[in-house]
């Protein structure tokens, strides 16, 4: 990650899950909870810094989707760290290691990092941890290319493109709602519904990429849930 502990005992901390700790208290939950505000608090100054122009609602948005579970959990399986991550035996017998407890280990990192070397320290490796994530903001209804995110992971990790398909439509000509699933070397990710097909497409995508970190998905099979176009 760019960062080189002084104190052994703290990283090993920061990489002990609960289900691996005699007490909650000696798992690195607690660094967790530091981490996620400092995560916070640089991501807040990089986008005031980069988006000078942006309105507040615009700004919260994408911090959002850099700070989330999802964001997260794509950080550090991109930085390899599951492999040093110590779990009791109730994690280590699956297949995949959950999403929220990868996010959560990440965050805790942030926070050892923190006590270990000062505010500069963690300010630095997470600004170069989350500039990818930031750079993918664009404009969408949500202020984030999730499509560009998912080709990202998709080509990073399978040398192909996703793809995008129609499902289902619903509604009269001038008002239509559309149902688009992501696939990606032949596997289909739970679909969403969306107002428009560029809608859907990213709702879709932003799907897949939750699927993928194994966190909740934000959009469900409900087309009544879904606003339709005016």
């Amino acid at each position: 990650m760019g960062y080189r502990f002084r104190d052994r005992g703290l990283l090993q901390w920061c990489l002990t899950h609960a289900s691996a700790s005699k007490t909650r208290l000696e798992s690195n939950e607690r660094l967790e909870f530091l981490g996620d505000s400092i995560l916070g608090a640089v991501v807040c100054e990089l986008l005031f810094e980069q988006f000078p122009t942006a309105a507040e609602g615009e700004l919260t948005r994408i911090k959002s989707v850099v700070v989330s579970r999802t964001a997260c959990a794509a950080i550090a399986r991109d930085q390899g760290l599951e492999q040093f991550l110590v779990v009791g035996r109730g994690v280590s017998s699956t297949d995949r290691t959950p999403g929220s407890i990868l996010a959560a280990l990440l965050e805790a990192l942030f926070g050892g990092i923190y006590l270990d070397g000062g505010f500069e320290a963690a300010r630095a490796v997470i600004r170069d941890k989350v500039a990818a994530k930031i750079a993918a903001a664009a404009q969408s209804e949500t202020g984030v290319n999730f499509k560009s995110m998912l080709q990202h992971r998709s080509q990073k990790n399978h040398g192909r493109t996703p793809v995008y398909e129609v499902l289902d439509e619903r509604g009269p000509d001038h008002a239509k709602c559309f149902k688009i699933s992501a696939v990606i070397n032949g596997t289909a990710y739970p679909g969403a519904w969306g107002p428009t097909k560029k809608a859907a497409e990213q709702r879709a995508a932003q799907n897949a990429l939750a699927a993928i970190e194994g966190v909740p998905l934000p959009f469900h099979d409900d087309v009544s849930t879904e606003e339709s176009p005016a």
